[in-house]
């Protein structure tokens, strides 16, 4: 069984930075196989950044040359490095693994 929990979102300005991180505690030996989601009201969970079990990243159109995903194994942590912020990028932004999710952090990028 593995838990995920993810950690700093918040209030940010558009044209700024910030960086999620997932923490994954359980049954689990590496965050290959782990991506970023994000949601938002009304809409379906939609993928942001992705680290295949061999290693390859993928970026949605969205996120890709502004987001930047790194994976610590040693730490068991996902990370999300994101710049340019536009409000709308507005979200929950989750972590997944599998069918299993975090409890989300909330990004606001005001405008």
């Amino acid at each position: 069984q593995v838990q995920l929990v993810e950690s700093g979102g918040g209030l940010v300005q558009a044209g700024g930075s910030l960086t999620l991180s997932c923490v994954a505690d359980g049954d689990i030996s590496e965050v290959n196989g782990m991506g970023w989601y994000r949601q938002v009201p009304g809409k379906e969970r939609e993928w942001v950044a992705r680290i295949t079990l061999g290693g390859f990243i993928y970026y949605n159109d969205s996120a890709a040359g502004r987001f930047t995903i790194l994976g610590d194994n040693f730490r068991k942590t996902l990370y999300l490095q994101m710049s340019d912020l536009k409000p709308e990028d507005t979200a929950v932004y989750y972590c997944g693994r599998y069918g299993t999710w975090g409890q989300g952090t909330q990004v606001t990028v005001s405008s």
